[in-house]
This record gives structure tokens, C-alpha cells and sequence, in this order.
């Protein structure tokens, strides 16, 4: 096993990590927060322009065919940046479901649009019996004069603000296991029947309460199988893990340089405060939740590439380590950084709330310990 990075990807590295620091320092980031949609045209041209939104998807739709190793090169310096985009919405979630799930015809029209950044979606999930397993999708999809009809409610659904579409999970049979009658749908944003809202709240991303309301959609909505969409969703949400723990270890990089370089910097009783002892043990925990985050992570990125079987249990174990470990850095970049830490000039807290919102997405640490213990066959 061997997790250096190669030439290239230290040159996506260093290249994403010039053009983040020249373009989008914490102030610019602070800005896009604070705007009503959380989005940046701009940036997502730029990102299209960089070929980052088609880096992970096949080079026959439009992409790149990059390693899921290059996306979590990339996804790291996101995550030192605090960069929101609907990037892992649109490209890792949904672009990688129409891949896994989706017939040859959808793939040949949804995938080249999506690599380009022409077309975005948002990815619904999850729902008011939160839980990232098939046994919390209620949302009932059921058939109607050869069309589906779609009612529920999906909560916490990032980027369907500045979404074209929205890829569904949906329940169109009860019966059997919860892993089968669950169904992909693909349900353009402007359908009757269909309403979204921002959601209030302390969180790193814009998130929404999103309503159907007997939203009628053809039976071509449909990705895939109905019936089969559990097991190709499973893989994506594996690799969409991946991801974004690749985003938290960025994040607690970035923690631990703003944290040293306070404390070097910050005079107390004529002295920095780095050389007193709380402070250093501080750091200290910042440095041991990144170092576990990091080599977790990059193991977990080596065994997908390579195809191992052992990559679902080596994913788990980063998601419970990053879902963790990014929080807990930034309380303690906090301590560190005491009044000032809550100054929204300073920024600090851009990555507390996306620590906060990143510790539940995708499964918090014990739906992630559930499975590895299942993976292990206890």
C-alpha cells in the first residue's frame, strides 16, 4: 500500500490550493455564506473552467475519468478553503447514481450536461424519520395511469436552491426487506406540486425542507429499476463518504494552521501564548484528530481505487474518525483562539458550522460504527 500522492496529484493539489487561497479567501467565502442562495456563479463557472465538476465522472459522458484518490486531493482543499458548491450534490451524489443506476440513454443525456456544469441537482434523501438507512425512505411513490406520484417530505436536502432537478429516493413497495421497493427518481424542480424551503438554522450549508404534494412524474423519471435502487445508492453513498471525509480533513488542516499561527502571534503576560501548556494541548488534539482523519481517509480512497473488498468496512471507519475528529478540532481551534474565534470578520466560525453540519451528512458516527460492526460481522 502505497499513499503518496503521485506527480499529478500534487499538481492538482498545489494548483486547487493556489487559485482557493488568490480567489477565495475566508473573507470572499464569509460573503457567498451570507448571500440568500449560498451560491456563486462565478466560482462554479471557474470550477467547470478547471475541470473539477467532471473530474470523477468517465471520459465517454464528458468527464475526466479521474481516481476518487484525485477527487479526495481536490475535496481537501475545498475543505481548507470551507468552499460550498454543489459539487458533491450534483457531480459525487447525483452524477455517480445516474452512473451506478441508470440506463444507457440517461446516462448518454444527464451525465456530458452535469460534467459541464449546465445542469445541477440536488440529491433527497433523508426525511423527518432521519436515518441514512433504506428502513427511514417513506416518502411513497405509487403508480397512476402508467405515471408515479410522489408524496412526503425530504429535510435537510443541500443545494436544491440553486438545483435544476432533484434525484428522489422513494418507497413504491413496502413489502419484503427495507432494501427493496426503493426507487430513484429523477423530478425536475419546477413540477406542480412540488415546494422547497430554506430551513433556519446554524448550519455550513444551505439547507431545505422539500414537500411533494401528489407531484405526478412520467414512469421515464425513473433512474434505473424500480424496485433496485438500494444497492447502486449504497456504493454511491460509500463514495460520497469518502468524499467529503477528504473535505473534513482539509478543514482540520486549515484549523490547525490558523491555531498555530494565533498562538505564535497572540502576546499574553509578554510571552505567546503558544508556549503555555493548555494552549499546546489544544493544538495538540487538533493534530491527533487530523493525523487519524488523514491516514484513515487516504486508506480508505487507496482500497476503492484498487477495488478491494475490504473498502466499504476502511470507509466507515474514516467517516466515524472524520465525522469526530473535524468538530472536536474546531472546539478546540476555539480554545486556542478564545473572543476572537466568534469575531465573523476572523471567520473562524465558517468551520465550526460546517464541522457541525459535515458530522450527521451521510451518516453520523453511529450509524458509521453500526456499519462497520456489520461489516465485520458482529
Amino acid at each position: 500500500m502505497d499513499l503518496s500522492l503521485t506527480p499529478g496529484q500534487q499538481m492538482l493539489r498545489d494548483a486547487a490550493r493556489d487559485f482557493l487561497t488568490r480567489e477565495y479567501p475566508r473573507k470572499v467565502i464569509r460573503e457567498i455564506d451570507e448571500t440568500e442562495s449560498g451560491f456563486s456563479p462565478e466560482l462554479w463557472r471557474q470550477m467547470v473552467d478547471m475541470g473539477w465538476v467532471g473530474m470523477i465522472l468517465p471520459e465517454e459522458y464528458g468527464g475526466m475519468g479521474s481516481s476518487f484518490t484525485d477527487l479526495g486531493v481536490l475535496y481537501e482543499e475545498m475543505g481548507a478553503a470551507c468552499l460550498s458548491s454543489p459539487h458533491h450534490s450534483s457531480v459525487v451524489l447525483g452524477g455517480l447514481t445516474i452512473l451506478e443506476a441508470g440506463n444507457d440513454k440517461q446516462k448518454k443525456k444527464i451525465l456530458p450536461s452535469i460534467a459541464s456544469g449546465q445542469r445541477i441537482l440536488a440529491f433527497a434523501l433523508t426525511e423527518p424519520d432521519y436515518g441514512w438507512g433504506p428502513g427511514s425512505v417513506k416518502l411513497a411513490a405509487t403508480r397512476k395511469n402508467g405515471h408515479f406520484v410522489l408524496n412526503g417530505t425530504k429535510l435537510f436536502v443541500p443545494d436544491v436552491q440553486v438545483a435544476d432537478q432533484i434525484l428522489v429516493v422513494a418507497r413504491t413497495s413496502s413489502r419484503g426487506s427495507p432494501e427493496t421497493g426503493i426507487t430513484l427518481f429523477l423530478v425536475d424542480k419546477g413540477t406542480a406540486g412540488l415546494s422547497s424551503r430554506i430551513l433556519e438554522g446554524w448550519t455550513g450549508d444551505k439547507l431545505s425542507e422539500v414537500i411533494f404534494n401528489n407531484v405526478e412524474v412520467p414512469a421515464s423519471a425513473v433512474v434505473g429499476r424500480v424496485g433496485g435502487g438500494w444497492a447502486p445508492l449504497e456504493r454511491v453513498l460509500e463514495k460520497a463518504s469518502i468524499a467529503m471525509c477528504a473535505y473534513s480533513v482539509g478543514g482540520m488542516q486549515r484549523l490547525l494552521d490558523i491555531s498555530v499561527e494565533y498562538s505564535q502571534n497572540r502576546i499574553a503576560f509578554g510571552v505567546p501564548i503558544g508556549t503555555f501548556q493548555r494552549v499546546q494541548d489544544h493544538v495538540i488534539e487538533i493534530v491527533n484528530d487530523l493525523e487519524a482523519a488523514r491516514w484513515t481517509t487516504y486508506e480508505a480512497l487507496w482500497k476503492l481505487d484498487e477495488r478491494q473488498s475490504d473498502a466499504p468496512l476502511a470507509i466507515s471507519m474514516a467517516s466515524v474518525i472524520a465525522s469526530e475528529g473535524f468538530p472536536h478540532s474546531a472546539e478546540a481551534a476555539h480554545r486556542v483562539h478564545a473572543g476572537i474565534g466568534i469575531d465573523k470578520e476572523y471567520g473562524l466560525y465558517l468551520y465550526t458550522k460546517k464541522a457541525r453540519s459535515l458530522q450527521h451528512y451521510l451518516g453520523d458516527p453511529v450509524h458509521h460504527r453500526k456499519q462497520v460492526g456489520r461489516l465485520l460481522g458482529m
